[in-house]
């Protein structure tokens, strides 16, 4: 069994629909996939944090099942957990939301298993996901690729949390998970959690680019992260395209390699609309 977690509120619906049809069709049939999503309702600060409705997991199931009937979609309400450790905490206001906080719940929702791949839903596999599934992370808390921009601009082993592979047995006996919520608690971070994280570490393995390329496609990448990049031309500015922004995807990079999986996305939400 792969087991995944993604995160958020509604709005990533589409992430995670792109990002799993890509691990799924990336990855050669045989094993079943867990996609775990975290997801809360947070309506009191803003009206657009609402839960990942269950219509939109009975179809990502649906979806999933079409590749492996073993395979499954489980939606964790993590309100009450938030409320109780983050509510009115200094990192409410973070950088991207507060959904970027609830991946630091992974060890106390009982049903996670011990080994287990976080993804921000703006990802796509370009290969088989076992290739970084299947890497050894048993002597460390987790697995993590350095951060593009970070590694020039704040250290040269400065990871990127978009993409990290957890050893949850090592993590929870070692307290990763609670060490970072205490500073969530009581300190205002630059990154939030990812800044929580770091701090936190006791141990890690720094992974290849290729498992978390946040600027480039190559053949050898595995996963293509669709973060805010940095252009040069025609003047120097950020673009924060994503990857289910399918004509910005061609336009802007230039990519055919997940056609494939876009024909089907298009297709699948194209058919979810429908039943709205």
């Amino acid at each position: 069994m792969v087991n995944i977690l993604f995160c958020g509120n509604e709005g990533v619906f589409d992430g995670v629909l792109t990002a799993a049809l890509s691990i799924l069709m990336r990855t050669p049939p045989g094993e079943p996939f867990t996609f775990y999503l975290f997801t809360m309702d947070l309506t009191r600060l803003d009206p657009r944090y609402t839960p990942i409705p269950p219509r939109a997991v009975s179809f990502l199931e649906r979806v999933v099942k079409q590749f492996d009937a073993r395979s499954a979609v489980v939606p964790v309400d993590v309100t009450g957990l938030y409320e109780r450790e983050f509510g009115g905490c200094p990192n409410e206001g973070a950088y991207c939301s507060p959904y970027t906080l609830i991946r630091l719940f992974a060890d106390i929702v009982p049903q996670i298993p011990d080994k287990l791949l976080y993804l921000d839903a703006d990802v796509m596999f370009n290969r088989d996901a076992h290739l970084l599934y299947d890497i050894d992370v048993s002597g460390v808390e987790y697995a993590a690729a350095r951060d593009h921009y970070g590694k020039y601009l704040i250290h040269p082993n400065y990871i990127n949390a978009g993409v990290l592979l957890f050893n949850m047995k090592k993590a929870r006996e070692t307290g990763l998970f609670g060490k970072a919520r205490a500073l969530i608690k009581t300190k205002k971070l630059v990154f939030a959690d990812q800044s929580a994280l770091i701090r936190s570490t006791t141990s890690r393995k720094v992974l290849p680019q290729r498992f978390n390329d946040q600027k480039f496609l190559h053949r050898h990448t595995v996963v293509r992260h669709f973060s805010k990049r940095l252009f040069y031309l025609p003047y120097p500015h950020t673009e924060n395209v994503k990857q289910w922004q399918v004509e910005k995807v061609h336009s802007l990079f230039g990519y055919t390699a997940f056609d494939d999986v876009y024909e089907k996305y298009l297709a699948l939400r194209a058919a979810y609309q429908s039943e709205e």
